[in-house]
């Protein structure tokens, strides 16, 4: 009975290690160059329904971490000039789309009868800058962890949509790098979709979105200070992304120190790289389990949300860039 037990438990370790390993190979491999993001956000995918995350308990902050700095890395491969202008062209734009469904967002939450904090993190997710922001305020409006999961799932499943979808939609637009990557910097919610859609359009729609973008993200900080007023938390501890401060270094580094201009396009390759692996563990997250704890309502409340922002966004930026 004994020798049974232990046998049987080590044929459970035995299968455990091999999981870890195929899904270690299969991260190894999304940061090669022989895969693209939407390519690494499906293997991902398909991982999570396959063989599950057999690193679900460290993956998160992985996650977190490495977004943000694949995204310092990007500013090696920017101007001041450059991203000066992408963020002007982007300033009214991203204030209109961002209070407008900040408001909107209230209502149809309320209209669908939501959970007051999964709706408010699904608008702010939408509004801003996806999970970063839903991870900012989650605990300023003090919310429980079955309320933040419901609002990350489905911001991740529409990213996961957006990074197939909108290359497709640009391309058939005829949309320039720069409208595109506008386009996608407003419309797009999360910061790791937006950067791998951009970066399957062009180089100069990446440089333009990832400006724009993290210029939007600064918008966390006034949100989150609104966000303890309306949930009356007061004394809540507001999360600053400075991250996006050393981004900006990155860039006026890029400009005027020269001897940085050697190393930077390889920080540059490193970072795509990483952020093609973010994808893939994000893909990863998404198991069939996390997909059925979203349910319908949340779910219709993000995708209406969406539609709300890509496309008059993407009308405006047809006529007027």
């Amino acid at each position: 009975m004994n020798n049974s037990h232990f046998l049987k438990k080590g044929i459970l370790n035995k299968n455990l290690s091999i999981r870890e390993l195929i899904f270690i190979g299969l991260g190894l491999l999304c940061i090669s160059p022989f895969v693209s993001p939407p390519i690494a956000l499906l293997i991902g995918i398909i991982t999570a329904q396959w063989l599950g995350n057999p690193f679900s308990n460290i993956t998160g902050k992985l996650t977190h971490s490495l977004l943000q700095v694949s995204v310092v890395g990007l500013g090696f491969g920017m101007d001041v000039e450059s991203a000066i202008h992408a963020s002007k062209n982007g300033f009214l734009l991203t204030v209109v789309s961002l209070l407008g469904i900040l408001f909107l967002g209230h209502f149809i939450g309320k209209m669908l009868h939501i959970d007051k904090k999964i709706a408010f993190l699904i608008t702010v997710g939408t509004a801003i800058c996806g999970g970063s922001a839903i991870a900012a305020i989650s605990p300023v409006i003090k919310a429980k962890e079955a309320q933040i999961s419901v609002a990350l799932a489905t911001i991740f499943i529409l990213n996961s949509i957006a990074l197939f979808v909108f290359p497709v939609v640009g391309h058939f637009f005829s949309l320039s790098q720069g409208q595109f990557g506008l386009w996608s910097a407003v419309a797009i919610q999360d910061t790791s979709s937006v950067v791998g859609a951009a970066s399957k359009y062009g180089e100069e729609a990446l440089q333009i979105a990832t400006s724009v973008k993290l210029t939007r993200a600064l918008w966390i900080i006034p949100v989150t200070f609104f966000s303890a007023l309306v949930f009356k938390n007061k004394g809540s501890r507001v999360q600053i992304p400075y991250f996006i401060g050393l981004f900006i270094l990155a860039i006026i580094g890029n400009t005027y120190v020269a001897p940085l201009h050697k190393i930077a396009p390889y920080i540059v390759y490193l970072s795509k790289s990483g952020l093609t692996a973010v994808l893939f563990l994000i893909g990863a997250g998404l198991s069939a389990k996390v997909l059925k704890s979203v349910g319908t309502k949340p779910f219709v409340l993000g995708l209406v949300l969406w539609g709300l922002i890509a496309i008059p966004s993407l009308l405006f930026i047809l006529y007027y860039f």
